[in-house]
């Protein structure tokens, strides 16, 4: 107890019309008191009750060229826990780090990284378009995004293109150091099957969207067969468009022994209630800003 209040408790009745009047005083003294025992007694509602990873979502979008450089050395030096990146495989087999399969909304050139090498696909400038100071940013190598990850940072790497990356893929991984740091993502269950396959030791998560109903185009329910395939073919966990992800599902996945991650949320409200609902991550344009809302350091 505060000494200030010790004191006028046990004061005879002689002096306590005269310490009351420092009353006020008093009060102010004791209320840092007070509130750290508030505060130890009742956590804030913003903070996670379990541990949630943040990730951020093609680097630190927001603010930098989405899978740039700039972008995911953004996001760890403002203390980001996760990054997440897209990679493509190109005519002289180089993994290219790009969302989409053609250059064109990122660079004004259409290219089709698919069908083309590395040599020219190098040379575009994809960040003059998110601003001038952003300008000469490269389409960046695998390698160059994976030297970027500290020692306790985790990134999430996602196959936009199909199973004939993987040997590539695993080469690069090997070569980083940071194999244990790395989780694969896609869409395609013959990359999820082939990879897990190919690197055993490494997590792989299911990609999916909420599937559409066919008259209204609303979007469906999460159905539990898609944990039953997660299962069946060895996989660690599911990636999922945070539309409709419930407490119930998320306790399904769990209680099969898979992890769940939220993809992409920029809303404050919504990743409240994901986290309520017991996610393991949220994957969001808005990484640093995000964790620092939800309490999450």
């Amino acid at each position: 107890m505060p000494h200030e209040l010790h004191t006028l408790l046990i004061v005879g009745p002689a002096r306590r019309s005269t310490l009351f009047r420092w009353l006020p005083a008093v009060v102010i003294a004791c209320l840092p008191f007070f509130a750290s025992t508030a505060r130890s007694m009742f956590p804030s509602k913003n903070k996670p009750t379990h541990q949630v990873t943040i990730i951020a979502h093609r680097g630190e979008s927001y603010l930098a060229p989405e899978n740039t450089l700039a972008a995911f050395k953004l996001a760890w030096a403002s203390h980001v826990s996760a990054i997440e990146f897209d990679c493509f495989l190109t005519t002289d087999k180089r993994i290219i780090v790009s969302h989409d399969g053609n250059t064109k909304r990122t660079s004004g050139i259409d290219r089709v990284i698919g069908e083309s090498s590395s040599q020219e696909l190098r040379k575009l400038d994809v960040g003059s378009w998110k601003g001038k100071a952003f300008t000469g940013e490269k389409l960046p190598f695998i390698e160059e995004v994976l030297a970027t990850i500290p020692k306790n940072g985790i990134a999430y790497c996602e196959v936009k293109c199909g199973p004939e990356i993987l040997p590539f893929l695993q080469e690069a991984i090997d070569q980083s150091g940071k194999r244990s740091q790395i989780t694969i993502i896609s869409f395609k269950l013959d990359v999820c099957t082939d990879a897990k396959r190919l690197m055993p030791d490494l997590p792989v998560y299911l990609l999916k969207a909420p599937d559409k109903d066919p008259e209204s185009s609303a979007s469906l329910p999460y159905e539990d067969s898609l944990i039953q395939t997660c299962l069946t073919h060895h996989l660690d966990g599911l990636d999922l468009q945070y539309e409709k992800i419930t407490r119930d599902y998320v306790g399904k996945a769990h209680a099969a022994g898979l992890r769940l991650i939220a993809w992409t949320c920029d809303d404050i409200d919504i990743a409240r209630q994901l986290v309520a609902d017991g996610v393991d991550g949220i994957t969001t344009n808005r990484a640093a800003w995000l964790a620092g809302q939800l309490g999450i350091k």
